[in-house]
């Protein structure tokens, strides 16, 4: 039986990032996306321009139908799309890891595109902070991680890529101890690599992967995506998520 991730995105229209990218990302670890569109947007490649976000009631039956059919292996969340989505989905967590006490559940939070552009309606941290009593594994970037300092999560791994320098250094957190990776930094920009990154985590760890070696193994399939990245306009990469390597 294939190890399902359920998952909670929104919807980016070019497909370079959100649930697009996450569906990607997970096949290519060999599980399979339970796919639940938090929120439409309206964005390129480059920039977001509306956030629509879907009602959370609907997100709820959408999610307890899956719950109830099948075995959760892990759970990938990227933007919640407003603060009653990320509380429905905070509670229906609650609810899953009643009967699931170690589910994975991996969180992209973002806070804002690339360029500044918001992807939740309203206070985009307070929404994120809601989702962190159920969040396993958080996947900050360096801004994100400032932001969210003193975060409760067991596992914090902040990446480096926006960081500078010829080496990007992700550094991972968990009681107390810190262990680094470095990869070089590659040329240009790329639109949805963090997704690519959580979500390919979450397909890890479903698979029965520990922390670490889901880290590593993540990691190093997200730096080939974006090193086979192609360009579909101006401006971002797209990550070539259809790769294998492992």
């Amino acid at each position: 039986m294939r190890p399902t991730v359920l998952v909670f995105s929104g919807l980016d229209p070019s497909g370079g990032a959100g649930i697009g990218a996450d569906i990607e990302a997970i096949a290519a670890q060999g599980a399979h996306a339970l796919p639940l569109v938090t929120a439409l947007t309206v964005q390129d490649n480059n920039r977001v321009y509306e956030v629509l976000p879907l009602d959370s009631a609907v997100l709820v039956r959408q999610a307890q139908v899956l719950i109830d059919a099948f075995a959760i292996g892990a759970v990938k969340i990227g933007i919640p799309g407003s603060l009653e989505n990320a509380e429905a989905i905070a509670a229906l967590l609650m609810q899953l890891r009643s009967r699931h006490p170690g589910l994975p559940v991996v969180l992209d939070p973002v806070l804002a595109s690339g360029n500044g552009d918001r992807l939740t309606r309203g206070d985009a941290l307070q929404a994120i902070r809601a989702l962190l009593p159920v969040t396993s594994v958080l996947v900050p970037n360096l801004a994100e991680a400032e932001a969210l300092a003193g975060a409760p999560c067991e596992h914090v791994l902040v990446t480096g890529g926006h960081g500078e320098g010829e080496r990007v250094v992700n550094r991972w957190h968990s009681a107390g101890l810190t262990r680094e990776w470095s990869w070089p930094r590659l040329p240009g920009e790329f639109h949805g690599s963090g997704c690519t990154l959580a979500a390919a985590i979450a397909a890890q760890l479903a698979l029965g992967q520990p922390v670490a070696r889901a880290l590593e193994l993540a990691q190093s399939y997200c730096h080939e995506t974006l090193a086979q990245s192609f360009v579909i306009g101006a401006g971002q990469r797209i990550p070539q998520r259809l790769v294998h390597t492992n």
